[in-house]
């Protein structure tokens, strides 16, 4: 980045702060509503695609210093991992079951197992499309 290129890095904070509050409930409302993992995920990998294009690759590598190849292998593990669980209880392969329990700030919250496959999916996702999106701008 050069060093004029101030109102370039000041709108992208914000613009990245605003994708990644987005990605976050969009993730969330996965179980309910359109959203989830994939989509979640894709949302905050273009946050970090724009960090990497208005700030630079050292400079995001030194903020976020992430190997995404593991980030990617860790979400799959997680994803079959989850689905496979539910063999353990005699059901359905991605089976998932849900309760209802009372939180210290949020109160009566429900949580679902398919939460935890839903962060699977979204790890996965976000090492994927980041490290195709950096291997792709360092071919030469």
């Amino acid at each position: 980045m050069k060093p004029n290129d101030i109102l370039l890095a000041a709108v992208t904070k914000v613009a990245v702060l605003i994708i990644l509050t987005f990605s976050i409930d969009l993730f969330f409302a996965g179980h309910h509503n359109p959203g989830g993992g994939f989509i979640g995920g894709l949302g905050i990998a273009s946050a970090l695609v724009l960090m990497y294009l208005t700030l630079g690759t050292e400079i995001v590598n030194k903020l976020i210093p992430v190997d995404f190849k593991t980030v990617a292998a860790i979400g799959v593990l997680i994803a079959v991992l989850t689905g496979a669980g539910s063999f353990l209880f005699d059901v359905p392969f991605l089976s998932q079951t849900y309760g209802y329990f009372e939180l210290p700030i949020l109160g009566k919250t429900e949580l679902a197992t398919a939460l935890i496959f839903d962060t699977g999916v979204a790890l996965a996702v976000i090492g994927s499309a980041v490290t195709i999106i950096l291997s792709i701008s360092e071919d030469r």
